[in-house]
């Protein structure tokens, strides 16, 4: 039996796991000198009143190794294999270190994922196509198809990209002064600017312009993604092609792993390019 692992960087949910077929292993989030299990002992309730009313900057840290390791050994002992599809190396130390635990096992496949949240949603839905294949088939699949994935994102504030150390004392600065918006993208495996624009609504156009000039993959699906309120996210799916809208499978609120770099009120989109 082919297990799948995900940690909670993918953004789904424990509610969510059996419809993904998954075990989802949960990362440490400090909030004010205590430590939460994500997704198991912290709400997404109240960690984003932890955010946005008590104004608690988060820190995140790895998942229990010890855990993960006798998960999957419980696995395989079992005559199980397992995928982990781990949190992007660039993003987090997850990958490297399980890895490592697992490099000389034949029947665990580790990936890196170079994603995060939605991006590891459309990389499950990949292998539950056909669960059947393979261990060396679905890394095939997975690996091709990882350069392609994409994200386009705005955040609310400035703050947590800044204080995460994703973003310049400069142009925190600049872009608190001059309304300045960055596009988020991730690029090998990292959070970067995919491009500036003065207001959301130029920011939304640089979206779309940047889903049509990379041409979306239509036999995969668009992830809206938000922290917080819904409301801009639906906004920008509201204004895609009738093509992109039934694409979209599921408005993913982010987990707090992922929200402690986003912020608040922060919205955008995964999908898998052509390009």
């Amino acid at each position: 039996m082919l297990r799948v692992i995900v940690d909670s960087g993918s953004s789904i949910k424990q509610w969510e796991k059996e419809k993904y077929g998954v075990e989802i292993i949960p990362l440490h989030i400090n909030l004010d000198g205590k430590e939460y299990l994500d997704g198991i002992n912290l709400s997404d309730e109240d960690f984003y009143k932890a955010l946005t009313v008590d104004k608690i900057f988060p820190k995140t840290s790895l998942p229990s190794i010890a855990f993960v390791e006798d998960l999957i050994n419980g696995y395989v002992d079992k005559g199980d294999e397992v995928v982990y599809l781990a949190l992007s190396s660039g993003l987090s130390g997850t990958y490297n270190t399980i890895r490592m635990l697992f490099e000389d096992n034949d029947k665990v496949c580790v990936i890196d994922t170079k994603s995060a949240a939605g991006g590891i949603r459309i990389l499950v839905e990949e292998i539950n196509k056909d669960r059947s294949r393979t261990l060396k088939d679905i890394e095939k699949r997975i690996l091709e198809i990882i350069p392609r994935v994409r994200l386009c994102a705005i955040p609310d504030t400035l703050e947590y990209l800044y204080r995460g150390g994703r973003l310049s004392k400069t142009g925190y600065l600049l872009g608190g002064m001059l309304g300045i918006v960055p596009i988020i993208a991730i690029e090998d495996g990292k959070a970067v600017a995919a491009g500036k624009k003065r207001g959301a609504k130029n920011a939304v156009s640089f979206i779309l312009d940047k889903m049509e000039e990379l041409g979306v993959d239509t036999d995969h699906s668009i992830i809206a993604e938000y922290s917080y309120t819904k409301d801009n996210a639906e906004g920008l799916v509201s204004i895609l092609s009738d093509e992109y809208k039934r694409l979209v499978t599921a408005y993913d609120n982010l987990s707090p792993t992922i929200a402690s770099h986003w912020g608040p009120n922060a919205y955008g989109l995964f999908f898998v390019s052509k390009k």
